[in-house]
């Protein structure tokens, strides 16, 4: 049976990151099951693409969407070897779910790898799981991971612990590399 990893997202999540963690985990042979709140089973998830035109910030486009695994209340943190927390809005309002800052907690305390990218901080800081660990995060979320505890790095990719943070999809090759190092996996050429 092959190794499990939750993504755990939900709609306006970036597809990037949501996409691209899982098609390259599902690539190395792991079980990829995504979870949302207020989801059930065969619901869809609207991803979002950001992009920069010139403006002081994003915009966002419609992206693809993805069919939900499981609702996050069903997610056990002892049914995988590791967790992805995508970016985009999704984070925002994933955090005032209990499910899914308890989900969060049960991977940190099971220290199990997990890896976070862009606005995925946004749902670690409420879970009170940064206190402690060198981070980064797209930083106009800096200011959260450092009032969770969190000493935030403006680096590309953080490695801290059983946590690897990213600021952006940009980054995803050494993300994705860390994460992997982190469950354990060699990949050899």
């Amino acid at each position: 049976m092959a190794k499990k990893i939750l993504i755990l997202t939900g709609d306006c999540a970036e597809d990037y990151e949501v996409k691209v963690p899982q098609q390259a985990l599902e690539m190395l042979g792991y079980q990829v099951d995504i979870a949302a709140p207020a989801k059930k089973k065969g619901d869809m998830l609207q991803l979002v693409v950001h992009d920069f035109t010139g403006l002081d910030t994003y915009i966002e486009l419609t992206g693809h969407r993805i069919s939900v695994d499981l609702a996050a209340k069903d997610a056990k943190a002892a049914d995988y070897v590791g967790l992805v927390v995508p970016g985009g809005r999704a984070p925002e309002y994933m955090r005032m779910h209990a499910e899914t800052l308890q989900l969060v907690q049960d991977f940190f305390a099971a220290g199990k790898p997990v890896a976070a990218i862009c606005h995925g901080t946004q749902l670690l800081a409420p879970a009170g799981v940064l206190k402690g660990l060198t981070v980064t995060s797209y930083p106009a979320c800096a200011a959260e991971c450092r009032l969770a505890g969190g000493e935030w790095a403006d680096v590309p990719v953080a490695v801290s612990g059983n946590l690897v943070t990213a600021q952006a999809w940009p980054n995803h090759p050494a993300w994705l590399r860390s994460f992997v190092d982190l469950l354990g996996a060699k990949i050899t050429l």
